[in-house]
């Protein structure tokens, strides 16, 4: 009976021990290929990374070379911003984020935003400044000592064979201390960048990089009890025992108190006001909505009506968007009728009884920009010279928005249709320059009639 038994389990085992070996090895084979097809990928990101930067090198010198022509300064600040492009996105392949190399990311991503920001003005006007000029230099021998350190790392992951998905194992270890060309070779390249000092970036790219914080508020402070009180006096009720109030950045100049006030069993509404002159920064209400039943413009004149019950002054519709029956519509101020984009809020309707469920109103409080609206240089007629003959023009307004340099311009602002779709096009009104394009979805479009 053993004998027969063993004569069929044998064949079977020895199939399945065989099956097992084959299904190992298929896994080896496709463990190996993927990693062969990583370090692959690594070892050219690698490589067009240094090539890249001995082009940057080069292209620098060839824009320090020509002595005052603009377009030619101006071709080369854009093979530049290409080439910077293209190197930060090849920075981003290879196990570089394991590695201490943000301050060789960060001159990257400097350089990249300081030739575009260069490229986009009049340079008819404005052309390379000597400030410009002296930065250009600098970079021009801070790119030779990168290109170097990438020219030393580079010769030896030729000589020595080196592997990029030894680097990732060693990096993903987590111990501190390990010998390897390419880790030392990066780590010296990114001590170096350190090491450099302030360049002048130019107003431009200085604006960029700054953090937007809230501008400091006037006003007396107030206390938890008086946060409170402002609470109870906007959502119009009169206990405030079961408010809760918790301080935000204590002993900054921009403490806020955050008010929880209990609705029912699970509901309940989220204020903040800021403590200098308890400004509203915003509410939200957990208020479950279960349909939609007004139309967008029924939704946006709630959102008005609530805005001017709140003394925000006038404001215009200038987005639209929904979600679970919800509206979430911004509101740009305006000022003796022009717009100003960047003085925005956002305010939360309900699509099901036309209720306001939030607000928002931290760009308001950033640093303002409002000031006295200057007359436009050119007439609208000047400017719409420039427009595409084919643009179908259905509005035209004037709006304060930033441009791509972070500046707060003047320009016409005309809404129309080509292509097929609703575009607003912003025209500088000083001098015509087109400043920004935005294609509007259907619903954008309806609100900002």
């Amino acid at each position: 009976m053993y004998q027969r038994l063993s004569a069929v389990l044998f064949p079977i085992v020895t199939l399945f021990f065989i099956g097992t070996a084959l299904w190992g090895y298929q896994e080896h084979q496709e463990k190996n290929r993927i990693l062969v097809k990583a370090e692959n990928q690594y070892q050219r990101a690698f490589h067009d990374l240094s090539y890249h930067m001995d082009r940057l090198h080069e292209e620098l010198g060839n824009t320090l070379a020509v002595s005052s022509n603009a377009n030619m300064h101006r071709k080369g600040l854009i093979n530049m911003w290409r080439l910077t492009s293209e190197a930060q996105s090849e920075v981003n392949q290879p196990p570089l984020t394991l590695m201490p190399f943000h301050e060789t990311e960060e001159l990257l991503a400097n350089i990249a935003n300081f030739s575009y920001k260069t490229v986009l003005r009049d340079w008819n006007k404005q052309p390379l400044t000597d400030t410009e000029k002296k930065t250009l230099k600098t970079l021009y021998e801070r790119s030779k000592e990168i290109s170097g350190d990438l020219r030393k790392v580079q010769d030896s992951v030729i000589n020595k064979r080196l592997q990029w998905m030894d680097v990732e194992m060693l990096l993903a270890s987590g111990k501190e201390n390990f010998d390897n060309d390419i880790v030392d070779g990066f780590k010296l390249m990114n001590k170096r960048v350190a090491e450099y000092g302030d360049i002048d970036w130019g107003p431009a790219v200085t604006a960029m990089n700054e953090r937007r914080v809230l501008k400091k508020i006037d006003g007396p402070p107030i206390t938890p009890e008086e946060a409170k009180k402002k609470a109870a006096k906007f959502l119009n009720i009169s206990d405030t025992s079961s408010m809760q109030v918790v301080e935000n950045g204590t002993d900054t100049e921009f403490t806020t108190y955050s008010v929880n006030v209990p609705v029912g069993k699970q509901a309940s509404i989220q204020l903040e006001y800021t403590k200098a002159g308890g400004k509203l920064v915003y509410f939200l209400s957990s208020e479950d909505v279960k349909a939609s039943k007004i139309n967008v413009d029924q939704a946006v004149e709630a959102g008005r009506a609530f805005l001017e019950k709140y003394e925000y002054g006038p404001m215009r519709a200038i987005s639209f968007d929904s979600y679970n029956h919800v509206a979430s519509i911004i509101f740009a101020r305006v000022v003796n009728g022009v717009t100003i984009y960047p003085e925005k809020v956002t305010v939360r309707v309900s699509m099901e009884d036309a209720k306001v469920l939030g607000l928002s109103a931290g760009d308001m409080l950033q640093t303002g920009i409002t000031a006295e609206v200057k007359e436009p240089a050119l007439t609208v007629e000047e400017v719409r010279k420039n427009l595409n003959p084919e643009f179908k023009e259905q509005d035209v307004s004037l709006a304060v928005i930033r441009n791509d340099l972070e500046e707060a311009v003047l320009c016409y602002e005309f809404l129309g249709r080509i292509n097929g779709g609703t575009y607003r096009i912003f025209l500088n009104a000083d001098n015509g320059f087109e400043e920004k394009i935005e294609r509007l979805r259907q619903a954008d479009a309806e609100s900002s009639k």
